[in-house]
């Protein structure tokens, strides 16, 4: 059942998705148009957009919406010559991987318009780090991204007033309507945003485990695979890498600190795991553009992490973006101290290990969610949050350890409680290392043509 009536009512339109109906790509336009025109009443988005929670979407529906999304806005039109690439990621703990990557890329030759977000809860945002360096100005217009694209190659940007109006509007109501995990309304909300950048490839991080959205592998491909046939039918190669999130990436956690850890990736040092998420989301993106196989272009992203380009690439971003030329060569120079120009928290406590033998896991929500009280994060959009605040894991995974070394330290500006320093130290598993199997972070990777091809 469907309406291809124009002119039908909100009121019905709820109605038929309420009752199992299917919506026509008129009656999308209609609801998206009344959305952003204001011609709709909140509590009616609301309904509609609970409708489509319990009722779910067809992949056609779920396109209609998406394709209506991004034209809600200005949309971006690019050089035809022009490979124009991005990366998502569903969010997770220590997760700095878009700081190396975008400039990685542009140093091979692509276009990195990232539009990113802000933390919520205990996930970090691309944004909220940037903005730990004194200067980086996050808010560009459209006419400014599109400069630094051309002179640069390469900007991390919030999303401007004009791009994807309806995605904040309904955005802002699934939060408020308890609809936020609803497939369709991700898919739409994730796709319509990245094609309004006027994407050549796409590649997206879905996560899954103890410290993601999705907690078992099976619903994160669910995902991953909606967002990849939503992609590529709006004309964008789209593919998926389902990653693992447990433990944190890397090594460091919070704002000014993964800061630090992604400008060393960057100078060739960074840990093995972020540089190799880095290199694989790389390598597939130049794969999914045709100029690469996947090996070649895993070696070019880490060729561009060795030889000093990619690193040229970011302070130039930092300096389109804002920070001075002295801050900006400074941190990308051998310096190691970064703290000369970002803020340092008041505090920092090492905790030590409890018993000898070999670090088998660190739970990186536990250790996100007692950041998240010290002043890392937000509950809600908006707040001010302390980019000072982080921690720094001064171990590794399957590393032989004594107790009373340190294993953590922890930079902050109010007292540690003793149930955080006892959270903290739950976090922590010790114990025989024959027990302990080291994993990659990419589970497997869904392509355009062949949905579980890892």
């Amino acid at each position: 059942m469907s309406s291809n009536d124009n002119t039908i009512s909100f009121p019905e339109l709820i109605k038929l998705k309420r009752d199992g109906g299917q919506l026509s790509s008129e009656d999308i336009h209609t609801f998206v148009q009344g959305v952003i025109s204001e011609g709709i009443q909140d509590s009616q988005i609301g309904a509609m957009l609970m409708a489509i929670w319990q009722k779910n979407m067809t992949d056609e529906e779920t396109l209609a919406l998406t394709r209506e999304m991004m034209n809600s806005g200005h949309t971006f039109e690019w050089p035809k010559e022009w490979l124009v690439v991005d990366k998502h990621s569903t969010g997770g703990v220590g997760d700095k991987v878009s700081l190396p990557l975008a400039p990685a890329l542009a140093a091979c030759g692509c276009k990195v318009p990232m539009i990113s977000g802000r933390g919520l809860a205990h996930t970090g945002g691309t944004l909220d780090k940037l903005e730990s360096i004194p200067g980086f100005n996050v808010k560009q217009s459209v006419q400014q991204v599109k400069q630094i694209i051309k002179d640069v190659g390469c900007c991390i940007v919030g999303q401007t007033e004009s791009l994807v109006p309806a995605d904040r509007v309904l955005y802002a109501t699934r939060d408020a309507t308890s609809t936020v995990d609803c497939l369709p309304l991700i898919t739409s909300s994730i796709i319509s945003k990245k094609g309004a950048e006027g994407l050549s490839a796409l590649v997206l991080d879905v996560k899954f485990g103890r410290a993601a959205l999705y907690k078992d592998l099976d619903s994160a491909r669910e995902l991953a695979q909606s967002l990849v046939t939503a992609g590529n039918r709006l004309g964008v190669k789209t593919g998926a890498a389902l990653t693992r999130m447990d433990a944190p990436i890397g090594q460091s956690v919070g704002n000014a600190v993964e800061v630090c850890e992604a400008l060393e990736c960057l100078k060739g040092r960074g840990p093995d795991d972020l540089t190799e998420l880095v290199t694989i989301l790389g390598g597939h993106l130049l794969w999914l553009c045709g100029n690469f196989t996947l090996e070649s272009g895993k070696k070019e992203i880490a060729l561009k992490l060795k030889n000093g380009e990619a690193l040229k690439k970011f302070q130039a971003m930092l300096e389109a973006q804002g920070v001075s030329e002295d801050v900006a060569r400074s941190l990308c120079s051998d310096e190691t101290d970064y703290f000369k120009h970002m803020r340092r928290a008041a505090h920092q406590t090492e905790l030590k290990v409890p018993d000898d033998g070999a670090v088998l896991d660190i739970d990186g929500l536990a250790l996100a969610e007692v950041l998240h009280k010290l002043g890392a994060g937000r509950n809600k959009s908006g707040e001010e949050i302390d980019h000072s605040v982080g921690a720094e894991i001064l171990v590794k995974m399957g590393q032989r350890v004594q107790k009373g070394e340190s294993w953590i330290r922890i930079h902050h500006n109010i007292d540690l409680s003793t149930d955080q320093r006892s959270d903290l130290q739950k976090a922590l598993v010790i114990g025989s290392l024959d027990k302990y199997k080291a994993v990659s972070r990419v589970a497997e990777f869904i392509h355009p043509n062949n949905p579980k091809m890892s």
